[in-house]
């Protein structure tokens, strides 16, 4: 009888019940009840009833957001650090800038080529960091960025500083000194683009979409001046389809983005004026159309480009026109799908059609040139041809 009793205690402890006496039946059941659960459970029925008992005096942590403890960063700092240089979005920068190196009209020198690649990925790396470092509370009202190391803590606001420090100094570092000082002024240009005007840009104006399609047209400008060490106006083909390609893939994705970005106080032509989100993005694969059919009279291309590459443009711009028509997130996520697989494609059609392709011993000989044309103009004279009297001994008489 005890035990019931016991029983029964433990069972109004547990679930709040009170005023159950005076039936053995339902005593019975209680006990059974709990005689089940002490059996399933391992602990002791005096250790579960003050640890629940201790439950409900324990306050709750209501916060939207909480502190990641870090005890596994040494083993892991490879790979925040590639997330804190947004490594998918850097390697596309890369890509970018390798593309441009390899349409410019010079021998490819293959020491140049990786050092412009490193330290445009370094530059990349350290603009994306401290763009991370300035965005944490925006971030973490995003379902799209709220798992982001400074986020959830897994590094701290000192680390990315840092990392941006040391990737910046040593990219410009390769830059200046492996490649040459055009191609680290065009680097340390976009870093200041991006960290100090688009990054804060982007909560006042929706203008931050143009000048981040500025930034991201800089990095062929940077491979095209590390080939050549100058800026042809063929540089400019590479740079405009950068430009234009940007407008149909961020707005494509800020479309279905629009809680996120409005939430977190972004200005966005997805939420502020959404016809013109639409408007743009259809214009520009209209630009992209008509520069890659001029690429050949700039001779950076050949004539096959401008046919090889218009299914493909043309495609382009249908999902830009169906995204422009029915404005839904699935003709919105069909055209930023198909861009990813866009640029790349592109990219590939004009190395494949490149104009001309130079080697060192060509750059020798147009070097040659080049110094029998900066010689002197020297003028020969000829004096015209007269007859010539042969001169006749005669004897004179003194």
């Amino acid at each position: 009888m005890f035990y019931k009793k016991v029983m029964h205690c433990t069972i109004c402890l547990k679930h709040g019940t009170v005023g159950i006496s005076g039936h053995g039946i339902i005593i019975q059941q209680l006990a059974r009840i709990s005689t089940s659960q002490c059996w399933n459970s391992k602990l002791p029925l005096t250790t579960q009833t003050t640890a629940t008992v201790k439950s409900k005096n324990v306050p709750q942590d209501n916060r939207m957001w909480k502190e990641t403890p870090s005890h596994d960063r040494k083993n892991n700092l490879g790979q925040y650090c590639m997330m804190l240089s947004k490594f998918r979005l850097s390697s596309l920068v890369v890509m970018s800038s390798m593309a441009g190196y390899a349409l410019a009209p010079a021998p490819f020198d293959l020491t140049t080529f990786a050092l412009c690649a490193v330290g445009t990925g370094l530059m990349s790396a350290a603009a994306n960091s401290i763009n991370q470092f300035h965005e944490v509370p925006f971030d973490a009202q995003m379902s799209r960025t709220k798992n982001r190391v400074l986020v959830k803590g897994l590094l701290e606001p000192v680390h990315a500083v840092g990392f941006a420090a040391a990737a910046g100094t040593t990219g410009l570092g390769l830059l200046y000194f492996g490649v040459n000082p055009l191609t680290a002024a065009l680097g340390a240009t976009n870093l200041i683009l991006y960290t100090s005007v688009y990054t804060p840009m982007k909560r006042m104006s929706i203008m931050n979409t143009w000048l981040g399609s500025i930034v991201g047209a800089i990095p062929p400008l940077m491979g095209w001046a590390g080939c050549t060490g100058a800026l042809d106006p063929g540089a400019i083909v590479l740079s405009v389809i950068l430009y234009s390609w940007q407008f149909p893939h961020f707005n494509a994705l800020s479309w279905n983005l629009r809680p996120d970005y409005s939430r977190a106080g972004y200005r966005m032509m997805a939420i502020t004026d959404p016809a013109l989100c639409r408007r743009v993005a259809l214009r520009h694969t209209g630009v992209i159309v008509g520069t890659c059919l001029a690429s050949s009279y700039l001779e950076v291309t050949n004539m096959w480009f401008a046919l090889e590459s218009l299914p493909l443009n043309i495609y382009f711009m249908y999902l830009a026109w169906q995204f422009y028509q029915k404005s839904d997130s699935n003709s919105s996520r069909k055209l930023f799908r198909f861009s990813l697989i866009h640029l790349p494609a592109l990219m590939l059609l004009m190395l494949v059609n490149k104009k001309n392709w130079y080697t060192k011993k060509d750059q020798q000989d147009t070097q040659k040139v080049q110094d029998i044309n900066k010689l002197p103009d020297s003028r020969i004279s000829v004096l015209p041809r007269r007859p010539v009297v042969a001169a006749q001994e005669t004897d004179t008489e003194p």
